[in-house]
């Protein structure tokens, strides 16, 4: 069990029988890519199949997501028992996610919760604030920090207590502080790569030894230096 530094199209954050963890470049799908895109999945399933020289398919359970745009830790089962038992932490909110976003604007307030209800009708392409109560919405949580502001730009630190599609990115456009790179939620700053929303760190129970792990991934090196400066865990 430990880490492989080694480096294939992407970073290997965490690798052991029962899992693969890796850090995800923006711009890839974790799963169901069409043939014109990088798929995660495919990825990380012929890094194994190497490694190993293991014939036949090899199995990955996809637990959690991210989108496209989004870079960060992105875990994988390796066993479907494993696959079984961090779904189980997910849907349960017992394993933890937290991100990092340099959004535009600066907050009033250096920390605060955000509560909306969100809705996205089966073929939209975005998530919305809807009214709340209204039919079909999904309640949305999140918890900031803002832990520095320049040139009118803010970095935060963000804990998701709900886990809504493009929840991040919705609501914080709501407030008015729309994510670097997010053209879809109105940014006009832009990028150089995806968006500049970014999953940090991974904290779960392993599937098998029971015992607690953390899983960090850094910025990429194109965000601004001075995020890197601010950077920090909570």
């Amino acid at each position: 069990m430990g880490a492989n530094k080694t480096v294939h199209p992407f970073q290997i954050l965490y690798e052991d029988n029962h899992l693969l963890i890796v850090d995800k470049p923006a711009g890839w799908i974790v799963q169901g890519a069409q043939p014109d895109q990088r798929s995660l999945l495919e990825e990380a399933r012929g890094y194994i199949k190497a490694k190993y020289d293991k014939p036949g398919d090899v199995y990955l359970g996809v637990v959690s997501r991210l989108d496209a745009p989004v870079t960060g830790v992105v875990p994988f089962a390796r066993t479907s028992k494993a696959a079984a038992r961090l779904s189980e932490q997910f849907r349960e909110r017992a394993a933890q996610k937290s991100y990092v976003a340099l959004v535009e604007g600066v907050p009033q307030n250096h920390s605060g919760r955000l509560e909306h209800d969100l809705l996205r009708a089966p073929d939209a392409a975005i998530t919305r604030v809807a009214r709340p109560g209204g039919r079909d919405t999904l309640h949305a949580i999140l918890e900031y920090d803002v832990v520095r502001s320049e040139a009118g730009m803010s970095l935060l630190q963000i804990e998701l207590i709900t886990g809504r599609k493009h929840q991040i990115r919705c609501q914080l456009a709501a407030m008015g502080w729309p994510i670097a790179g997010d053209r879809l939620y109105g940014a006009r700053q832009g990028f150089p790569h995806g968006i500049a929303l970014h999953c940090r760190q991974l904290v779960l129970q392993h599937p098998t030894t029971k015992q607690k792990i953390e899983i960090d991934a850094p910025l990429p090196p194109y965000w601004p230096a001075w995020t890197k400066q601010g950077y920090s865990k909570k």
